[in-house]
């Protein structure tokens, strides 16, 4: 009972912002409620208030006692959703998966895959030297094991 009218409750104040999307959602046995946001164009500490009270404000302490964190996905944070993957086309990932990792521009993303492209530099075909070549690969969601954003200072 308590778990679905918390996930009514975060169900209602995400559509009302639908610039925002949830990431993970738990309730723990003690009722620690945790709740990881992201949005098309970030997250502010006002984004995590407006859902913290979207929960908070309409649960009653006194029938059942909880506790309530609400976060953004964090920067180091692997890319979990397409929508995640839709925001950061642009950007440069690293991307494992069972077999290789690749390091490379997110350039397109569809419902059942990512596109990346990247530089490498590899044996001249004839004689001696190396060349850089332009390499790209379309990776399927079911294929990565992990992807996050390569963070540039």
């Amino acid at each position: 009972m308590f778990i679905n009218t918390v996930k009514e409750l975060l169900q209602d104040s995400l559509a009302e912002r639908e610039d925002l999307f949830l990431i993970d959602f738990s309730i723990d046995g003690d009722n620690t409620i945790k709740v990881i946001i992201d949005g098309d164009h970030g997250v502010k500490v006002e984004d995590c208030i407006f859902i913290s009270r979207a929960i908070e404000h309409n649960l009653d302490r006194e029938e059942v006692d909880f506790s309530l964190e609400v976060a953004s996905a964090g920067a180091s944070e692997p890319l979990k959703t397409p929508r995640q993957y839709k925001k950061n086309i642009g950007r440069k990932l690293e991307v494992k998966t069972v077999n290789d990792t690749i390091e490379g521009d997110l350039v397109e993303v569809n419902e059942e895959s990512i596109h990346l492209e990247w530089k490498a530099r590899e044996p001249k075909p004839v004689g001696k030297g190396k060349v850089t070549v332009q390499k790209e690969a379309n990776i399927a969601y079911k294929d990565i094991v992990e992807a996050k954003v390569m963070i540039k200072f």
